[in-house]
């Protein structure tokens, strides 16, 4: 019972530590609010808002009405209309359009006549995603253009035999802010949760009390877990005030049990308090925990599969991110998310996290006692 009173003693003074120092009190905060609703609402591959030019040199009915349900998408927006390409090229160079719409001039004569209408689409390729994305957009306008015409200008036409209706489980608007901002409640928690476990150690150094630590009757294990278990807290507190934001704030719906996202969160946070741990056990400053603390974050969040999907990553750097806490967090909480997993179905992630939690936890103590 003494060393749990000790240990509980330590987690006093690191908590007051903790909320003491304005800087930590900082980082505890307000980062992860600011991060989760800047994340929420610029961390999206969906796309509002595509400015065109167009050069309509058919100048016709059937041309008025194709620009017009294309304006009237809610989508596509008309930022100038010039007369040929070469007076539109300067306006895709200089990044004011995405677009460049060129409809010929015998377009509407192709349509009556029953032949194959062409359109020129020129896009911006630097960003090809987003160009990707805004040519299937169009491409969806197109075929609506299509049918309508068909029905309304054909006579005898009837709708197609047989149509295509896409149904997408589990997230059926395809809205990417979904896939996203739950992921980055992960990535948040562990940089504030890394930063405060590997400050901790580093600060007793730093201010010369470190010394004084181990003369006490804490033994290095004790030190270890008082060290530790504050940050742990924090995390958790700042897991649950992020979910509660993802999930009502920007609406994101969650079918998972509790029990899922709960454990989740603890064994995660565990393996950012290890990894934290070991960056504080062989730093000597807290300006060199400080940076050791996101040599570690960039590689993880970058191997996560937060941005791009692991699969598509060469098999070597899909081998080295099985060592990454952060990417099993990721999927775990997009599964519980939006697929409404349980715990039992979300073991394959769990039990890789929780194996790096204990890894990490073992390695930190044993630099912990070697390295004083």
């Amino acid at each position: 019972m003494d060393a749990v009173f000790r240990i509980f003693a330590l987690i006093h003074k690191e908590l007051i530590a903790i909320f003491k120092d304005p800087r930590s009190r900082f980082v505890v905060l307000v980062p992860p609010i600011v991060q989760m609703i800047i994340f929420g609402y610029a961390g999206t591959f969906d796309l509002s808002n595509i400015p065109y030019v167009l050069v309509d040199q058919s100048r016709s009915s059937d041309s008025a009405q194709f620009v017009s349900r294309l304006n009237g998408s809610g989508i596509f927006t008309c930022v100038a209309s010039v007369g040929n390409i070469q007076r539109a090229r300067p306006i895709l160079d200089s990044r004011r359009t995405l677009l460049i719409l060129q409809i010929p001039r015998h377009f509407q004569h192709d349509l009556s006549t029953g032949r194959t209408a062409r359109l020129q689409v020129i896009a911006d390729g630097r960003n090809s995603n987003t160009a990707a994305l805004a040519i299937g957009y169009l491409n969806e306008v197109v075929n609506q253009f299509n049918t309508h015409f068909m029905l309304t200008h054909i006579i005898g036409a009837r709708p197609p035999p047989a149509i295509l209706r896409i149904r997408s489980w589990f997230n059926p608007n395809l809205l990417s802010h979904w896939q996203i901002i739950p992921a980055m409640i992960g990535l948040i928690t562990m940089v504030a949760v890394m930063i405060l476990t590997a400050m901790s150690v580093a600060r007793e150094r730093e201010q010369g009390t470190f010394d004084q630590l181990l003369v006490t009757p804490f033994t290095p294990l004790e030190i270890m877990a008082g060290k530790t278990i504050p940050p742990i807290l924090v995390g958790l507190g700042q897991s649950a005030a992020i979910f509660i934001i993802v999930r009502y704030w920007f609406q994101v719906p969650y079918y998972g049990t509790a029990a899922a996202i709960i454990l989740t969160f603890v064994i995660f946070i565990l393996a950012a308090a290890g990894m934290g741990l070991l960056v504080s056990s062989i730093s000597s400053t807290m300006q060199q925990a400080l940076l050791g603390t996101f040599v570690l974050v960039m590689p993880c969040s970058l191997l996560s599969g937060l941005a791009t999907p692991v699969s598509n990553m060469p098999r070597v750097v899909q081998e080295i991110t099985l060592l990454n806490p952060l990417r099993y967090d990721v999927q775990a909480v997009r599964e519980a998310f939006l697929e409404g997993a349980n715990v039992h179905q979300l073991l394959p992630e769990l039990f890789p996290m929780a194996i790096i939690a204990v890894g990490c936890l073992l390695a930190a103590s044993w630099l912990f006692r070697h390295m004083q």
